[in-house]
């Protein structure tokens, strides 16, 4: 491991189902101290090559490596510096906030006064720290705290690396500007962060890296002021991906 190498690197990423390939030799490199955003149409494959990326979905063929380690030759030492919020994330329902953090800290062996100190931190800022006060279990949390409570773990052991499927999905707004505030400052203190969103402007306005993915396959990416021109982000995106509009005959009966 080098201090020039990536945070991280995809390289052939491929999955097939049925014959179909859902990620279709992904290959993306994420620079250090970046904020990248991952970007494409419904069912183009970017929760398939994330979970490939963490070491949630065995590729077909192709490698993940972060910051020189391979995620699938060496996972222990790999998970250790990557935080993940992964798409549909599955949480035990029937303990709180902080003793849903508790456990997660305690299988990575955290030393159990540092986890205290961190789950009290990260639930006071994240605005659960009331639900915890109220003993709500995870399974009486809204959707979007749900995702406050994902990405807590995720930052929980002090990653290098965050990896985010949708992590502003069904976030109200005031909740949405701390995580904001939280991954600025992540990178700022020199970490490397890759988000997946449908929302155009999000990434526009957070991230300094895109890349763009449509049928499987990385169409675009770089820094975001190359991929999209002089254009917005949604008019580069949808000249890359192809525009999908409603013609002049269809669903006229709509307006009956």
């Amino acid at each position: 491991m080098t201090e020039t190498a990536p945070a991280l690197r995809l390289d052939g990423l491929t999955k097939t189902y049925s014959g179909k390939a859902a990620a279709d030799h992904v290959s993306l490199t994420v620079p250090a101290g970046s904020l990248t955003g991952l970007v494409g149409p419904n069912g183009a494959g970017k929760t398939t090559s994330l979970a490939m990326t963490v070491g949630l979905l065995r590729p077909d063929s192709g490698t993940a490596v972060v910051h020189g380690v391979d995620v699938w030759s060496a996972p222990a030492e790999a998970k250790t510096m990557l935080g993940v919020l992964p798409d549909g994330l599955a949480l035990p329902e029937r303990l709180t906030g902080g003793e849903l953090l508790t456990y997660w800290a305690l299988l990575r062996g955290m030393d159990a006064a540092v986890v205290r100190s961190r789950a009290t931190e990260l639930m006071r800022i994240l605005e659960l720290d009331d639900a915890e006060e109220r003993g709500l279990l995870v399974i009486e949390y809204s959707t979007g705290m749900r995702k406050k409570i994902g990405l807590a773990t995720a930052l929980l052991h002090a990653p290098k690396v965050l990896v985010l499927d949708e992590p502003f999905e069904a976030v109200d707004p005031v909740s949405a500007r701390v995580l904001r505030a939280m991954l600025l400052r992540f990178v700022a203190a020199g970490g490397s962060v890759v988000i997946s969103s449908h929302v155009m402007s999000l990434v526009e306005n957070l991230c300094d890296r895109v890349a763009v993915i449509a049928d499987g396959r990385v169409v675009a990416s770089g820094p975001l002021s190359e991929v999209r021109g002089e254009a917005t982000l949604e008019d580069a995106f949808v000249r890359l991906v192809g525009e999908r509009g409603v013609g002049e005959e269809e669903l006229l009966w709509l307006a009956t």
